[in-house]
């Protein structure tokens, strides 16, 4: 988690990462890909609208690069089965 006080605003991003988490350890790779998009639509926004702090930008910009190297190529699209 955060260490931010959680305000509804930034509550609705530590959301999405901890979806996108629990949808990572599951191993559903396309449900983690479209958390991911909402993540970075959800920080655009609140970052446009000016809701989040400078440290706070710094914080989820950090954990967006974080996870953008983390799930690349990370889909079951490509993936070959096993047992062939």
């Amino acid at each position: 988690m955060s260490f931010f006080k959680f305000s509804k605003k930034h509550i609705h991003l530590e959301m999405i990462i901890s979806r996108m988490e629990s949808n990572k350890e599951n191993n559903y790779k396309d449900a983690a890909q479209q958390d991911f998009k909402e993540l970075i639509d959800c920080f655009e926004k609140l970052s446009e609208a000016g809701c989040l702090s400078e440290r706070q930008k710094k914080y989820y910009d950090g954990k967006i690069s974080a996870y953008r190297e983390e799930l690349k190529g990370y889909t079951h699209k490509d993936q070959k089965p096993f047992w062939t």
